[in-house]
């Protein structure tokens, strides 16, 4: 018997979307994440701008894609045949590169098409090494291709110089971080419940989830014990759990204002149920807020950028996958706290109900956020002069 030999096509691409597209790569999880929120902000300026992102084979990939963008996977191969089918097929308007692994083939096939293309937070340990001290120096070239580098520190920016890379093509920015435009709240609503609040300790539940919920009222219920006239206000993720939750709030015994209903928090009230729409406010209410859907660890987590961004101290639990770096920078500069159990969670809140502790934190989450969007406004300024040139060139500044 003749054994026949089956081929298996590669699987195909998904098609290309017409009009201007903007590709991203990232060599980490957090630059992905940082990289996703600047395409979103692009796509602000730009409605009919199409995304796509890709990434190296070891990072692990966050599901919260942007609007209109194809997560095509991890980067082939850096061969010719690969480079040359992925850039003839997707033909991106603008690419900005996150980190190193830098790729001459690419890099070379990208210049030849005049491609522009930005790098941006590569550090000192991943810039290209010189192959052989005996053949001529490459690297120069290989920066070179780049319309704009966009570098953490100026000790980068020194040893690309003397590399050969021109100044004019450098800019310190700081490190490439995820910022944020935080959901706003109108003047009067904030003032009128400033004054209804009459200066009651606050503090917050954002992003609830049913499963967890019960853990953060038994934490209110203790710490209740020694700040008696402690709100807490429980935004929930989904508003489609409202009724739920209001029943596991009963029958936990604490009071509570429903929101939804129209009811605002009176005195005798412990708790106030909402959902996200209006968490705006609630940032800015709650001198300390709890970063929900992480206090079990098979919980993703969510953003703290809101919270930090708008003055919130931040308490946040085990399940954060998805912003474990995040999360580890900001606990570096003092802004964020994890709690690991109910008790710690009611030790935390009772601790940072002494405002000066609070607004530490929260001035260095502000902080934290702010150096942040630096990074992101010049990546952004540079990516739209490129994308509103009608003839492509090497000149970005």
């Amino acid at each position: 018997m003749t054994l026949r030999r089956i081929s298996i096509s590669p699987p195909q691409p998904p098609t290309r979307p017409k009009g201007k597209l903007l590709w991203v790569h990232a060599t980490s999880a957090h630059r992905l994440a940082a990289l996703r929120d600047v395409a979103a902000r692009l796509k602000s300026h730009y409605p009919e701008l199409s995304i796509i992102s890709t990434w190296e084979t070891n990072v692990p990939v966050s599901t919260a894609t942007v609007q209109d963008e194809i997560a095509v996977g991890a980067l082939a191969e850096d061969t010719p045949s690969e480079m040359r089918l992925f850039l003839d097929h997707w033909a991106p308007d603008l690419c900005i590169w996150a980190g190193g692994q830098l790729r001459r083939t690419l890099t070379r096939y990208l210049a030849d098409a005049d491609v522009p293309t930005l790098l941006a937070d590569i550090e000192m340990d991943e810039l290209p090494s010189r192959a052989s001290r005996w053949w001529p120096d490459q690297r120069a070239k290989l920066l070179n291709s780049f319309s704009a580098i966009l570098l953490p520190d100026q000790h980068i920016s020194d040893s690309l110089q003397r590399t050969g890379i021109p100044e004019h093509r450098i800019t310190v920015t700081g490190p490439l971080a995820q910022s944020t435009l935080p959901p706003g709240c109108g003047h009067e609503d904030l003032a009128q419940m400033q004054e209804v609040l009459a200066g009651r300790p606050v503090w917050l539940a954002s992003h609830v989830k049913l499963e967890e919920l019960t853990s953060i009222l038994n934490a209110h219920r203790k710490a209740l014990k020694l700040l008696h006239r402690l709100l807490l206000i429980v935004s929930l993720d989904n508003w489609a759990d409202l009724e739920a939750a209001r029943a596991i709030i009963r029958g936990s015994g604490l009071t509570f204002a429903d929101w939804d209903n129209g009811e605002e928090p009176a005195e005798p009230h412990q708790a106030l149920l909402c959902d996200r729409d209006d968490l705006g406010l609630w940032y800015r209410l709650a001198p300390v807020t709890l970063v929900a859907g992480s206090l079990e660890r098979k919980f993703a987590g969510n953003s703290p950028l809101d919270a930090a961004a708008l003055g919130s101290a931040i308490l946040f639990g085990k399940g954060i996958t998805e912003h474990a770096t995040l999360y580890r920078n900001l606990q570096k500069v003092g802004a964020a706290v994890q709690v690991r159990s109910v008790g710690e969670l009611a030790e935390e809140v009772l601790r940072l109900s002494a405002p000066d502790l609070a607004a530490e934190m929260a001035l260095a989450g502000w902080a934290f956020v702010t150096q942040g969007s630096r990074t992101t406004d010049r990546l952004l300024e540079i990516a739209q002069d490129l994308l509103d040139m009608p003839d492509i060139s090497d000149e970005t500044t």
